[in-house]
């Protein structure tokens, strides 16, 4: 009995008997209303708990409740919140026809209460399935439950970072087992290295839409394998390998066990990526041969990357797949080598790539921003070595938010005042939101001073409890927080938050200390700048970051001026995304992937004040923030010297002047006038409505399409086509083209251009070759820009001109086959032309997947 817990519960009033389901639903976690039933209750408790519902339930005082109960202020808000959960679960259901979407990713970050979550990645997952909620997709999502999650940060007082890792009771969680009809708990089996390791299956419920989760603490395994789902992120090789064969293959082998049969299968980055081999095994178990079954596995998944940097995904060494995998591969009868063909990057052979399994398993490829799809696409260019990195299949969708989540509630309220409650279902109609300039100014400025009040209240209690667990003195709290004032919030306050890798250069500022001393303590302009974020434990030049700003906080010039805020999570961002005047991101470009706190903070009509990298390089407006061009420059150093210059001269010169504005001391309007324009421009074209609409029309409805053809009549497409490419891959290196006749440089407007080229097919036929005529338009210089938000369905681009060059029916004296062009241009101007040749079917899902082409 020595140490053992005993939890006393309440038993909760017959009025109050719904309060499981509210709690049990993570529906709350973007719904306030249900999130304020439970802070009521005990608004101290709630803090202790960290907003965690279900365990609010479990260890609320009993006459707590029965007050609630006897409330009846209470009572119609409970109801009125089970009929909106009512309303919102049970209204149009997704078909039985409807096809259904796996989504697969290692983290969810649906709230700080859940916390299966590290960062980015899994803040954006879990806006998804929020998103598919909303949209009624019919949408399944798959991940792992880690008893300890990402890690509980304190920072001493040299700036010091202290990762603690805590026990988490599922009970606290918003999961529940899934159990069998006959009333078991549901498992599945993988086999890694030579043995059966089990996990049970939970499920969370996100709105309408459900999340499968799977843990290895179960008795039937070894204590090693209980252990794989032990911490998120944690372990070593050993344990990242088997705790992404648990996600990828446990992942598909749970859905074949409720019946599930999707028609796309989603990756979220590489770590679920072993799911294509489940797949694959599935196929080749029902006969189809290997190629073939790797045509139809790669056609219904899509694979999205957010890595921009080689080293950040994920490889491991081929002793450690083959012991891990030995089993797997016997089964599927093919060689080792085969095997690990499927994963080796070219640049790297002796490693296995998830990066590089996911592009052979997946027809459908994207980032997350324009920078980083092309950054993607030439990262993953020698996947198709003979083609142009941006003609390679890698496309992109720009990220986005889920408004009702990361939206003040202040805000909430002021557009159901404002705009009509209709405003939630108009969240990509830009027309609609440009009501918001007739907004008188007065209000709208009044509404954004009470959220940032409310951000600084949220922030001196955390600094307090902070504070007086470290054995600080109240004096030493007040020099930190004395313009931290809820009471006076009108200094200007810069936030920035985020995960503390060195690539976001949280210090770049400090580049210039004394200039930025004279800016911070300017009395007549106040300044404070808001830092938060973690470190992970193993990288240490993070931690070196980290402890430098720690330091700056604590000495005299800085003192009040520049704050740390420990234990960044969920409610931290939101506070400060909705609550600071500016949004400060200056990463190395293009090492940001997309980025997503800025769109919050500006959902929030909070200014960006970040490098153009990203997804800020599409949503900058000149006037809705500021965009911050990087410097071309090659050495590191005078690159954050110049950088580091252009953020402090725009704070001095345009940001501070517009704050403070003299002649309107009360209500800034050019500065409320750029807070609307970030809300209308943002709000509708990077919200998680329009993510979800872009993947549909752009990546799942071909990935559905492409699939049916390639399944119709037994899988013939599939077979077809791998066949296919193997005899096209074994004649490509010998067919070639050249030019028959000399091309002019001079056409008059109305007269045809005629070429023709002599192609060896090498015992291909001409079908199955494209020979093309490309011209790129010089000038009138023609914009090549890529467009915003998403590279699917986009228009034909500006100045480029194709044209298909036809087969004649005879062969030249030399066995060659003659391919000629009679087109008339569709336009005036200087272009540059090429000539290319490259393999062509009706079944390939992208006209250059097999990366081969040849050029005149």
């Amino acid at each position: 009995m020595r140490n053992s817990l005993l939890e006393v519960t309440p038993v909760i009033p017959p009025g109050l008997a719904r309060l499981p389901e509210l709690a049990g639903n993570l529906f709350f976690s973007w719904h306030r209303p249900i999130r304020a039933l439970f802070e009521d209750l005990d608004p101290e408790l709630w803090k202790q708990t960290s907003g965690n519902p279900r365990l609010m339930i479990r260890c609320v005082n009993q006459s707590a409740l029965e007050r609630c109960a006897r409330d009846e202020g209470y009572l119609e808000r409970y109801r009125e919140a089970l009929a909106t959960l009512d309303a919102y679960v049970h209204v149009s259901a997704p078909g039985a026809d409807e096809p259904l979407i796996a989504y697969f990713c290692a983290e969810y970050g649906f709230h700080e209460s859940f916390p299966i979550y590290s960062g980015g990645l899994g803040v954006l997952a879990a806006d998804y399935c929020k998103g598919a909620s909303d949209e009624r997709a019919n949408f399944v999502a798959v991940g792992l439950l880690y008893e300890q999650g990402y890690f509980t940060q304190t920072v001493d007082n040299d700036g010091n970072q202290q990762a603690e890792y805590r026990e988490r009771d599922p009970r606290d969680l918003p999961v529940e087992p899934v159990r069998t009809a006959g009333g078991e708990w549901l498992k599945v089996s993988v086999r890694i290295a030579g043995r059966d390791v089990v996990a049970r299956v939970w499920k969370a419920q996100a709105g309408r839409v459900p999340v499968y989760l799977l843990d290895t603490n179960c008795p039937e395994n070894a204590p090693s394998d209980r252990d794989i789902t032990h911490r998120l992120y944690g372990g070593d090789d050993s344990t990242r390998i088997r705790q992404e064969m648990i996600l990828g293959i446990g992942g598909v082998r749970l859905l074949r066990a409720l019946g599930a049969q999707p028609a796309v299968w989603h990756l979220n980055e590489g770590h679920a990526a072993f799911l294509i081999l489940e797949l694959l095994r599935e196929h080749l178990a029902a006969g189809l041969p290997f190629n073939a079954a790797l045509e139809a596995v790669a056609a219904d998944c899509v694979f999205t990357t957010h890595t921009p940097v080689a080293a950040g995904h994920d490889a491991f060494g081929h002793d450690l797949v083959v012991a891990h995998f030995a089993d797997f591969i016997r089964e599927v009868g093919i060689p080792v080598e085969r095997f690990l063909d499927l994963a080796r990057a070219p640049s790297v052979p002796h490693l296995f790539n998830m990066t590089r399994l996911a592009l052979n398993g997946a027809r459908h490829v994207n980032g997350v921003s324009r920078i980083h799809g092309g950054v993607s696409a030439r990262l993953c260019s020698d996947e198709w070595p003979e083609v142009r990195p941006e003609d390679n299949p890698v496309g992109y969708v720009t990220n986005g938010v889920h408004v009702p989540t990361f939206l003040h509630q202040r805000w909430t309220n002021f557009f159901d005042r404002e705009l009509g409650v209709e405003w939630r279902e108009r969240l990509r109609d830009t027309d609609f939101w440009s009501a918001l300039e007739r907004v008188p100014d007065e209000r709208y400025w009044a509404t954004a001073q009470d959220v940032k009040s409310r951000m600084l209240v949220s922030v001196r209690e955390r600094l307090q409890r902070e504070y007086e667990r470290k054995g600080l003195s109240p004096a030493q709290l007040h020099h930190v927080t004395r313009l931290l004032d809820p009471q006076r919030p009108g200094v200007l306050t810069i936030g920035f938050a985020r995960r503390f890798a060195t690539y976001k250069r949280a210090t770049l500022l400090m580049h210039d200390r004394a200039r930025l001393a004279r800016l911070l303590n300017n009395p007549e302009r106040p300044l404070v700048l808001l830092f938060a974020g973690k470190a992970h434990p193993a990288d240490e030049p993070a931690k070196h970051v980290l402890r430098e700003i720690r330091q700056l906080m604590m000495s005299p010039e800085f003192l009040g001026r520049i704050v740390f805020v420990e234990d960044y999570d969920l409610q931290l961002s939101r506070s400060l995304v909705a609550g600071v005047d500016v949004w400060l991101n200056n990463p190395i470009s293009p090492l940001e992937a997309s980025g997503t706190s800025g769109m919050k903070a500006a959902i929030n009509g909070r200014l960006n004040l970040s490098i153009l990298d990203g997804w800020w390089a599409e949503g900058w407006m000149q006037d809705n923030g500021w965009g911050i061009a990087p410097a071309n420059v090659a050495d590191p150093e005078r690159r954050d010297a110049l950088e580091a210059g252009l953020i402090l001269d725009t704070i001095a010169e345009e940001v501070l002047p517009l704050y403070y504005d003299k002649d309107a001391p009360a209500c800034p309007p050019e500065w409320v006038r750029r807070s609307k324009r970030a809300m209308m421009s943002v709000i509708p074209r990077f919200n998680m409505r329009r993510v979800l609409f872009d993947y549909t029309r752009g990546l799942y409805q071909p990935a559905i399409a492409q699939y049916r053809r390639l399944a119709a009549d037994g899988f013939t497409g599939a077979r077809t086509l791998a066949d296919w490419k193997q005899r096209v891959r074994a004649a490509w290196p010998k067919v070639s083209l050249k030019l028959l006749s000399d091309s002019t440089r001079d056409l008059p407007r109305g007269e045809r251009l005629r070429l023709s080229v002599a192609v060896a097919l090498n015992g291909l036929a001409p079908a199955d070759v494209r020979v093309e005529f490309l011209a790129r338009r010089l000038l009138p210089r023609a914009d090549r820009m890529p467009p915003a938000l998403s590279s699917y369905a986009q228009p034909v681009r500006d100045g480029l001109w194709r044209a298909a060059l036809e087969a004649a029916d005879d062969a030249d004296k030399a066995g060659e086959t003659i391919f000629a062009l009679d087109a008339e241009p569709p336009e005036c101007g200087q272009f540059a032309t090429e000539i290319r040749i490259y393999p062509f079917h009706e079944l390939l899902t992208h006209p250059y997947e097999l990366g081969l082409m040849k050029w005149l």
